[in-house]
C-alpha cells in the first residue's frame, strides 16, 4: 500500500476542507497576525478589526448579502443563539419552529433548550422509516401558518441531501413564517444567494467546502428583520460606537453589529481570509463539475462494492458528498483505519461511510479508494 499525503486521496470536505496551498497561506495569515498582535505599538486593533473585515466583506460577495447585514460568529450555533434571542418576543411565542429531523444536531439541542423559555413548540419533521433524508413534501405537510419560523438545512450531514429551496420558501411566504437557512454544508461549491429566492437569515461557517478555520461562523440577516431584532446576546461591539461607556445610555447598532456581543474573535476570521480569496478566484462551475465527476464514479462502483448509496442519486437533489453503508461485517472504526493506513480520509456517522471529494482530490484518489474498499472487503 502507498500512503499518499499530496490531498489526492482526501475525501473530508464535509468536515474541514482543504485547497491547494492551505497550509502556506494559512501559515502566513497566522504569522502575519502574530506580527501585528506581538508588536509593542498601538496598532493593533485597526489592523486586525480590518481583517475581520475583509472576512466579512468577502462571505457578502459569496451569497450575494447587502453590506451591514451579515456579520462573524464564533460558529453556527451561537449564530443561531444570536439570531433567535434576538427576534421580536411574538414572532415565536405560542406559535411553532419547525426543523427537520436530519438538521445538525447541535441546532436542535439548542432550539429544544431555548423552547420553555422562549414560549414555542419545536416542531420536528421526522424522517419516513428506512429513508435517509426527511422529503421536502413531509416539511410543506408540516408547515401551516402556526410556524413563526422555518430553518431549512440546504445540504444535510448525513445522506447529502439538498432541499428545494425555491419551494419550500414559497410556501414558508404563503404561511407567513421567516425563513432561516443553514447552508454550512453547501456553501462553497454549490451556488446560494441570500436574494434568490430571498430568506431572512442564513447561518453558516468557514469550515467543509470552503477549507477556513473552526471558529469562523457567519450570520447574515435581511434588513427588513434585522431593524426589528434586539439581540439578547449584547455587548459593547453591539453599540454604533463600541466605545460608548455611558451605562445608561446603550443603543443597537443600525446594522449587523448589533449582533456582536463582546471582543470579537477577529484571529478565526483571519485565519479563514485566504480560504475565502481562493474561493472566490475559482471558476465556480468547473470547481463543481470537478465533484459531480469523482462523486459519479463512487456512485456507480459501489454496487460492486456491497455499498448502498444513501445520498440522492440526481445530482441536482445531492450536495457535494457521497454517503455509502456499509454491509454488516467489519467494524466501520476499522475501514476508515485501513483507508487511513492506504493514504485516503474518509470518516463514518454509525455506518455511513462519508466521501466528499473536493479541489484537491483526483481521479487517481478515487480509483484508488475503490481500490482499497474492494481490498478490504475480501480481506473481511
Amino acid at each position: 500500500m502507498t500512503t499518499t499525503t499530496d490531498g489526492s486521496g482526501y475525501f473530508l470536505y464535509h468536515s474541514i476542507g482543504m485547497y491547494p496551498g492551505k497550509s502556506e497561506a494559512m501559515a502566513k495569515a497566522l504569522g502575519d497576525y502574530a506580527q501585528i498582535w506581538g508588536t509593542p505599538d498601538d496598532s493593533q486593533w485597526p489592523q486586525v478589526l480590518g481583517g475581520r473585515q475583509r472576512f466579512i466583506d468577502l462571505w457578502c460577495q459569496l451569497i450575494g448579502a447587502e453590506p451591514g447585514t451579515l456579520t462573524s460568529a464564533e460558529n453556527v450555533t451561537t449564530a443561531l443563539l444570536s439570531l433567535i434571542g434576538g427576534l421580536p418576543a411574538d414572532r415565536l411565542r405560542g406559535r411553532s419552529l419547525l426543523v427537520a429531523g436530519d438538521c445538525f444536531p447541535s441546532l436542535h439541542f439548542l432550539l429544544a433548550g431555548m423552547a420553555p423559555r422562549l414560549g414555542f413548540t419545536l416542531r420536528t419533521v421526522p424522517l419516513r422509516d428506512g429513508e435517509s433524508w426527511v422529503r421536502d413534501e413531509d416539511m410543506i405537510a408540516a408547515w401551516d401558518d402556526t410556524v413563526g419560523l422555518a430553518l431549512l438545512t440546504f445540504v444535510t450531514s448525513t445522506a447529502s441531501h439538498r432541499c428545494d429551496l425555491e419551494t419550500l420558501v414559497a410556501h414558508g411566504r404563503k404561511m407567513g413564517s421567516l425563513v432561516g437557512v443553514d447552508v454550512t454544508q453547501g456553501i462553497g461549491l454549490l451556488p446560494y444567494r441570500v436574494d434568490a429566492p430571498f430568506v431572512d437569515f442564513t447561518v453558516s461557517t468557514s469550515l467543509k467546502w470552503l477549507g477556513g478555520t473552526s471558529g469562523a461562523g457567519i450570520l447574515h440577516v435581511a434588513r427588513p428583520l434585522l431593524e426589528q431584532c434586539r439581540p439578547e446576546l449584547r455587548g459593547w461591539f453591539s453599540q454604533e460606537n463600541p466605545f460608548s461607556w455611558d451605562l445608561d445610555a446603550f443603543t443597537f447598532a443600525s446594522d449587523a453589529r448589533r449582533f456582536d456581543h463582546g471582543t470579537p474573535s477577529a484571529l478565526a476570521c483571519l485565519g479563514s481570509v485566504p480560504a475565502l480569496e481562493w474561493n472566490a478566484a475559482q471558476d465556480q462551475p468547473a470547481m463543481l463539475a470537478h465533484n459531480r465527476a469523482l462523486s459519479r464514479r463512487i456512485l456507480d462502483a459501489a454496487p460492486d462494492l456491497g455499498l448502498t448509496p444513501v445520498s440522492p442519486d440526481d445530482d441536482s437533489r445531492r450536495g457535494g458528498s457521497v454517503m455509502l453503508r456499509l454491509p454488516e461485517g467489519p467494524e466501520p472504526s476499522a475501514v476508515v483505519s485501513g483507508l487511513r493506513d492506504a493514504g485516503l480520509y474518509t470518516d463514518c456517522r454509525g455506518r455511513i461511510l462519508r466521501l466528499s471529494p473536493g479541489s484537491v482530490t483526483t481521479a487517481a484518489g478515487v480509483d484508488h479508494l475503490l481500490a482499497e474498499l474492494a481490498r478490504l472487503r475480501t480481506a473481511a
